[in-house]
């Protein structure tokens, strides 16, 4: 028979409730530990950039893509002299052109009618002036005349005053006799003074109405002038040895006074036109050395012109090229510009950050000495150049800094860098 044991069931229970308490104490052991672990560092993968805190001279430059344009003085826009119509291309946009070359042809019947008007006033003004000057000396010939003739009577009645006076003298004739002679001398004397005035006067005279005639004809010698020149430009020109850059106008078409007809330019003679942010161009000035990347060589240069004014966010800046075009340089080809503005001496620089601006504190990652963790720094900064910035305070001579775009994970004191 079964015999009851209720000391066995007590002690099943003892130990059920002694490895319930034992469970739960590692449970709760457990759960404290992973309360108190620290979350893992999150990982970055590369590839990074990065550089290393050096001192030393750092040049600043600045950087702003451009084209090559030619120089105000290498340019010849042919503008279009009169109305007229388009009639012929002897030349198109590409070819080498010289003073003389005919680009195209236009015709203006109304420059022929005024040319052959001009002309005939001309003629006319001509045969005027000849007039003037035939009647006008016809005129002096008569006053010489009649001043001649007043001039000899003077002198005929000076002699017969002067006779009289020998005669009154000795008796002969009485004083009435010898004042008559007297006073008729006299009255010639003042009729040959205006006679002489009157001739000078109308020397004058004729000098002015020969002016006028004269004047006239050089008005109608101009106006031939231009008319003959507006004649000659229906022919257009280059007028200068260069390239035919740009023809707008076909065959047939109608084109009004300062049109422009052709352009010509001369391709050795280009200077560089960059465009640099305004944030970037306030440091900029005339003179400063600058070299200009053609994709097929690199030209020194200098800067000549500053444009006051900022279109879309860029300044334009004018470049003169001082070396040699290289082979393909031509108008409109796009460049690559960069200006050198100073040298900051003795001062720490680092290569410039994705993120990063000249004159603000920045945030960066710097990597441990082993490369594989970096640790979040706030670095001040100076002044920028294109590719490296000036370090005031927070790095040290060869700390290794990434410089890739970091923003994502400015939240983290550390992160685990993966190359």
């Amino acid at each position: 028979m079964d015999i009851v044991r209720p000391d066995l069931k007590r002690k099943r229970r003892q130990r059920t409730a002694a490895l319930s308490i034992l469970g739960a104490a590692v449970v709760t052991v457990a759960a404290f530990l992973v309360l108190r672990l620290k979350p893992a560092l999150p990982t970055v993968d590369g590839p990074l950039f990065t550089d290393t805190v050096k001192r030393g001279t750092l040049l600043r430059q600045v950087r702003g893509p451009g084209t090559l344009v030619p120089r105000e003085d290498r340019i010849r826009l042919i503008p279009a002299q009169t109305e007229a119509t388009v009639v012929r291309i002897r030349v198109l946009p590409g070819a080498q052109v010289h003073p003389d070359t005919v680009i195209m042809d236009l015709v203006d019947p109304s420059t022929q009618q005024q040319l052959m008007d001009a002309q005939l006033q001309l003629r006319a003004a001509k045969a005027d002036l000849q007039n003037t000057r035939a009647k006008a000396e016809s005129d002096l010939m008569t006053q010489r005349a009649a001043a001649a003739t007043v001039s000899q009577d003077q002198r005929q009645a000076q002699l017969q005053a002067k006779t009289d006076q020998s005669l009154l003298n000795l008796g002969v004739i009485s004083g009435l006799k010898y004042n008559e002679s007297r006073g008729k001398a006299d009255e010639l004397v003042i009729r040959n003074d205006i006679e002489g005035q009157r001739l000078q006067l109308n020397q004058q005279t004729i000098k002015t109405q020969v002016a006028v005639q004269q004047a006239k004809v050089e008005q109608a010698s101009a106006l031939l002038a231009l008319k003959q020149k507006q004649q000659e430009a229906l022919s257009v020109r280059a007028g200068i040895d260069g390239v035919l850059v740009d023809l707008p106008h076909q065959v047939g078409e109608h084109v009004t006074v300062g049109t422009t007809l052709a352009k010509v330019v001369q391709p050795d003679q280009l200077k560089a036109s960059l465009k640099i942010a305004e944030t970037q161009a306030r440091d900029i000035q005339l003179n400063q050395p600058a070299s200009i990347d053609t994709h097929n060589g690199v030209i020194a240069g200098r800067v000549t012109r500053i444009d006051p004014a900022v279109q879309n966010g860029t300044v334009t800046v004018d470049v003169a090229l001082d070396g040699a075009l290289p082979q393909g340089a031509r108008p409109d080809l796009s460049v690559d510009g960069t200006i050198d503005l100073d040298r900051l001496n003795d001062v720490l620089y680092v290569g410039r950050p994705a993120q990063g601006n000249e004159n603000s504190t920045i945030s960066l990652f710097k990597l441990a000495p082993d490369g594989k963790s970096a640790q979040h720094v706030q670095v001040e900064v100076g002044r920028a150049s294109v590719n490296s910035i000036q370090v005031l305070r927070g790095l040290q001579v060869g700390d290794t800094v990434i410089l890739s775009d970091m923003s994502k994970w400015d939240s983290n004191d550390r992160v685990r860098v993966e190359q």
